[in-house]
């Protein structure tokens, strides 16, 4: 891995730009992790506001261990990672050559996951909603997980369509010029 040939270092201006939404989006999951997802209201007396790492531990400490094993990769593990693959394939996977199509590939097909860390929240909610006794109040933590899922998906459909450009060829003008 070498930065000075990265996408990112050959294309200054667009790897910063780049960058900047990786680590906004990184902000937003941590936020969106630890921020109320949820209020539930019963009887209009007792009330309580969940986290998605509450629930984790709620769940945990319930021994649903299935549901804590869902919920966590789903909704904390994968999107970390994304994030991070998508920091180093940009920052520091030399911008051709074998190894960078396969770690393209390996995005490709950790992609295809994106959408499903929101749709296990989405469940979550929509089956706190189901109770007749209880009224579920959706919190600002959903809208910046979301927010960070779907910037993830854009940034990573965008690296994937942009960083597999090749660097130009050993002899040509442009590789001189560098």
């Amino acid at each position: 891995m070498a930065f000075h040939n990265s996408y990112a270092a050959r294309h200054p201006l667009r790897g910063a730009a780049v960058n900047l939404l990786l680590i906004a989006a990184l902000a937003l999951l941590l936020y969106g992790l630890q921020a109320p997802i949820l209020t539930l209201e019963k009887f209009y007396v007792f009330s309580n506001t969940v986290s998605l790492l509450s629930a984790l531990q709620q769940l945990a400490q319930e021994a649903e261990w299935g549901l804590f094993a869902l919920v966590g990769t789903f909704s904390v593990v994968f999107p970390a990672i994304k994030i991070l693959l998508l920091l180093l394939i940009w920052n520091f996977d030399v911008a051709q050559g074998e190894r960078h199509r396969r770690h393209l590939q390996w995005l490709a097909a950790y992609s295809k996951w994106s959408m499903l860390d929101v749709f296990v929240v989405a469940l979550l909610v929509v089956s706190v909603k189901l109770g007749s006794v209880a009224e579920a109040r959706v919190e600002g933590g959903i809208y910046a997980f979301a927010a960070s899922v779907i910037l993830t998906m854009l940034l990573s459909s965008w690296i994937g369509g942009h960083a597999s450009d090749a660097a130009p060829p050993a002899g040509s003008i442009e590789a001189n010029e560098e």
